[in-house]
């Protein structure tokens, strides 16, 4: 595992962490993720030699503990700027300790942008690869 690699580009999940706390609009979250995905997908690909979906799935969950921690230490501000979030966790199994339920939620959509990340980092290594391989026009 390439971990100073992974402690990087996790750094994006931290800024992000803050950014969506009151400056980014949640409507360009989703826009700002998958630019991240493609990018972290292309440095794991380049940096990483093996077990890139190995590597995208702890990047995801790294991502995931730099959100929750961020989220859940400024819970007050995340909500206050979130409202679809707020009214989705009063209406989730524990309202009343919205922490507790980010820190559970948190490890799971860890999981499912790391699974997410790894996939294009594969795909991304595959199209490098063939890259590499294909022949020059001079080559004839």
């Amino acid at each position: 595992m390439r971990w100073p690699l992974i402690l990087r580009l996790s750094l994006f999940g931290l800024v992000m962490a803050f950014a969506t706390l009151s400056f980014l609009p949640p409507a360009l979250e989703p826009l700002l993720w998958l630019a991240i995905f493609v990018a972290c997908a292309y440095w794991l690909a380049k940096g990483a030699p093996t077990k890139l979906f190995l590597h995208g799935l702890v990047l995801g969950l790294a991502n995931s503990v730099w959100i929750t921690a961020v989220h859940a230490a400024f819970l007050g501000v995340y909500l206050a700027h979130h409202p679809a979030e707020a009214a989705m966790m009063k209406s989730m199994p524990m309202p009343s300790s919205p922490r507790l339920m980010m820190a559970l939620v948190g490890p799971v959509v860890g999981v499912i942008s790391g699974t997410i990340i790894g996939l294009l980092a594969m795909g991304v290594a595959a199209i490098l690869r063939r890259g590499q391989r294909a022949p020059h026009a001079s080559d004839g």
